[in-house]
């Protein structure tokens, strides 16, 4: 299983930007499909996460900017996100969690991360 994020790049403060993260493989179905982050020098933190059937939970720092979708059918997950501020520059990392393969096996999987900055 192979996790592609894209959609990073260079922002004014207040701009928008929208990552998305493709899961590829022997997929037979995700559980959870998240966000996560990491700025210089911090640990990692979760930013949102999107259950197969739509639960959604946000941390409360980027409540009411970003929003996380997926497309069950292409193993995408989405963040959009709006009035970005300097703090939200990060590496942003995708996660598929409960990935169950057709295999039978299951696993925990992570994109490469793509790079978000938001200049002041």
């Amino acid at each position: 299983v192979q996790l592609q994020a894209s959609g990073g790049g260079l922002v004014q403060a207040g701009g928008s930007l929208r990552l998305s993260c493709v899961a590829s493989g022997s997929i037979s179905s995700i559980n959870v499909m998240g966000w996560y982050r990491q700025a210089p020098g911090k640990q990692r933190k979760t930013v949102a996460a999107i259950s197969r059937g739509g639960t959604i939970d946000y941390a409360d720092s980027i409540k009411g900017r970003f929003t996380i979708s997926r497309d069950n059918a292409k193993n995408t997950v989405f963040l959009q996100m709006d009035s970005l501020k300097p703090e939200d520059t990060a590496v942003y990392y995708c996660n598929a969690g409960g990935v169950w393969l057709r295999t039978g096996d299951s696993g925990n999987y992570w994109g490469q991360g793509t790079l978000v900055t938001v200049s002041s």
